[in-house]
């Protein structure tokens, strides 16, 4: 089976210096029931070779044309495409839309050093910001402090003034989950599924083994040290599920000590308030405490595991979504 590449802005970096020209299109406004999100790219070397997509097939072709010309002038093109009824259908669709692409050559159009700096910062798991001037070109890079709402709803596309594109570039989501109990089994692949790289912390054999959570990354530190090691940051949501003080207040002090944007605690409000009464004894303030979402889950009523995972995810993903 062949392996899709994820890391585009890395893979035309190494076809450059390979020695390939190369060609990174964008699609930088969408209109209607597009087939590919803004954001979306494609790299095309100079011989038509090519990885990613802008439209999931429908206006591939047409691309790669424009982009073997822009290898002979260097400059870039800002290409509008209608996609029909017809050809939305193919690619599993309603109804077609019309997107705009942004076809930048490597080396001239899109400079080495822009490209270098943006895959080193996404190598580091570094938020950034591609910016450029659809109508002027110039592309730099920029931090989260300049397009908050952007980075925290992972949303790129063109500012109001139609025509400065922000492609956003943000770190992998992660979720951390201390104790692999049943409940961990059903949120385990939903969490995945809405596109976090989940990790499983239980220093007890007998829950963290690879029989109950099969391919799985699972760590038998006790939590606060697995937690330290993962290096948490503002893209981390953090879920314990043990019932358990003794494993899960380690993970809770060290959760509150960063910048997760999620801690939710399974328990009781009865079992909350306990927990509560033993953190403020250890100094943390009511407002830090307040970090804590606890009983965990939004109130949709479920009792089985699986109900409950629905709600723990449906609340860590308003949290991330929601404006601060």
């Amino acid at each position: 089976m062949t392996k899709t590449v994820t890391d585009l802005p890395k893979l035309a970096l190494d076809w450059y210096r390979a020695g390939r020209g190369v060609v990174m299109a964008t699609v930088v406004q969408t209109w209607g029931s597009a087939p590919r999100p803004v954001g979306s790219q494609l790299v095309i070397d100079a011989d038509g070779a090519m990885e990613g997509s802008v439209s999931g097939g429908c206006v591939e072709g047409a691309v790669i044309t424009e982009a073997l010309e822009a290898f002979e002038d260097g400059k870039p093109r800002l290409l509008e495409y209608g996609v029909s009824d017809d050809e939305a259908f193919a690619v599993g669709l309603a109804c077609g839309g019309h997107i705009k692409v942004l076809v930048e050559p490597v080396g001239q159009a899109l400079p080495v050093d822009v490209l270098e700096r943006l895959v080193d910062a996404r190598d580091q798991s570094e938020p950034v910001a591609y910016v450029t001037d659809l109508e002027k070109g110039g592309p730099r890079l920029s931090g989260p402090s300049s397009f908050a709402d952007r980075f925290r709803m992972d949303q790129s596309g063109v500012e109001d003034d139609g025509r400065t594109f922000v492609a956003i570039h943000n770190p992998p989501l992660r979720m951390v989950i201390v104790g692999a109990v049943h409940i961990a089994q059903a949120l385990v692949p939903m969490a995945r599924a809405c596109g976090y790289d989940p990790v499983l912390i239980d220093p007890r054999g007998a829950f963290g083994s690879a029989e109950r959570f099969p391919g799985e990354r699972i760590m038998d530190d006790w939590p606060d040290e697995a937690l330290r090691a993962l290096k948490l940051d503002a893209r981390t949501a953090i879920v314990t599920l043990t019932h358990d003080p003794k494993l899960d207040d380690p993970a809770i002090v060290t959760a509150l000590e960063s910048d997760v944007f999620y801690l939710g605690c399974l328990g009781s409000k009865r079992t909350h308030a306990k927990r509560v009464a033993r953190l403020q004894e250890v100094g943390f303030t009511d407002a830090e405490l307040a970090r804590i979402h606890a009983p965990i889950g939004l109130d949709i009523g479920g009792r089985q595991p699986a109900e409950i995972a629905v709600s723990i995810m449906a609340e860590v993903t308003q949290a991330l979504r929601k404006a601060p």
